[in-house]
């Protein structure tokens, strides 16, 4: 095996190794067999809300430790592989091995990314915000194609989605849309997210074809959960109901189950149109709401700790630019990680922005 290959396999080693002492394996095995024992109680679906979320974390923890399993396994056979290959002198044997190598790299540095999310809210499921900035009908178009973007994330990954709401614009695309994303860690991960997006572009709704540059905002908050805490008064709260409506402002039902929430004491607003009955959609509406307050009480804290030196000041800013014209990029900015396949990125491939703005957050926080 070649030196360089060698040494590869030594660091991908040290790595796993580390991985492997973030994830703690022996409490893993311990919490999968209590989850088990508790999924074969035959009481267990009395309380749907609880089962469901023994059935989940349990299908997660398993998934969790297969995983780490699974790369140890192909690490410790590579170098045989490598062996046998150099021994029969067989190149089709020695390019499926350098592959694999790859593969295993890539894999194993996506993994190491989740071992640096250790924030209190990390592990949560996220809810999502997406709304159209400046830029008219662009930037509605664009609020939708990363509405899309992150639809598209999530179904690669094999993580359920709620959308909550989607006001759609008239002409085209969306004023804002809100959805949640179940699953471990979403909102540790997609929290790199917050911040406006750009999109440089010739207006597909400009007759004489002109560069029209658009802007969208995404805001990303943790799911609140009961040890939360999160009290809201009633008396905060103005309620109004109306017709939700559909592409171009139809109307999509003939009752007023649509409902809007504003938290007077914040001005904070939230809207659920998605569910069938009025009752359904406050209740949503509610979820959505006690996790934005959660958020800005997370930035409060969070503000307080960096009075001298806010780390994440900059999220609020332009975060990511998506060029389609003159020329194909799309670039972090606060990372300088860059693609130049705008199409693949716009279709859920983000998983290399997500994972170099982690560890940029990682390196500010230390810095700091």
């Amino acid at each position: 095996m070649h030196p360089d290959v060698a040494a590869e396999l030594k660091d991908l080693s040290a790595t796993l190794d580390s991985i492997e002492a973030v994830t703690d394996l022996p409490a893993l095995r311990t919490e999968i067999d209590e989850l088990s024992e508790q999924a074969g109680r035959p009481d267990l679906w009395n309380d749907p809300e609880a089962a469901q979320k023994v059935t989940s974390r349990l299908a997660h923890a398993q998934g969790d430790l297969r995983r780490v399993e699974e790369l140890r396994r192909r690490l410790d056979d590579l170098p045989v592989l490598y062996e046998l290959a150099e021994e029969e002198g067989d190149a089709g044997s020695l390019a499926d091995a350098e592959a694999d190598r790859v593969r295993l790299r890539d894999e194993i540095e996506s993994l190491e990314v989740r071992t640096l999310l250790s924030g209190e809210y990390d592990p949560r499921e996220a809810l999502v915000t997406i709304r159209a900035e400046a830029g008219g009908v662009d930037a509605a178009d664009f609020a939708e194609m990363l509405m899309r973007m992150y639809l598209r994330w999530a179904e690669r990954h094999g993580y359920g989605i709620d959308v909550y709401d989607t006001s759609y614009a008239e002409e085209a695309g969306i004023k804002s849309a809100t959805f949640a994303v179940h699953a471990p860690f979403a909102y540790g991960t997609l929290s790199v997210e917050q911040g406006t997006h750009r999109l440089v572009r010739i207006s597909p709704f400009d007759n004489q074809g002109r560069r029209q540059t658009s802007f969208a905002g995404v805001e990303v908050a943790p799911v609140v959960e009961s040890s939360d805490h999160v009290d809201i008064d009633e008396k905060d709260l103005r309620v109004d109901v109306y017709r939700s409506s559909g592409p171009g402002g139809q109307g999509v039902n003939t009752t007023d189950s649509a409902v809007r929430i504003t938290h007077l004491p914040t001005g904070i607003v939230v809207s659920c149109q998605n569910e069938r009955s009025q009752l359904q959609n406050k209740a949503s509406a509610m979820l959505v709401l006690q996790a934005k307050l959660l958020e800005r009480r997370r930035q409060e804290e969070q503000a307080r700790m960096d009075a001298l030196k806010d780390t994440g000041s900059s999220w609020g800013n332009q975060m990511r630019s998506y060029v389609l014209h003159p020329y194909q990029m799309v670039k972090d900015l606060r990372t300088e990680h860059e693609v130049g396949n705008p199409t693949a990125v716009l279709d859920g491939d983000i998983d290399g922005f997500i994972e170099a703005a982690i560890r940029w957050r990682r390196q500010q926080t230390a810095a700091s």
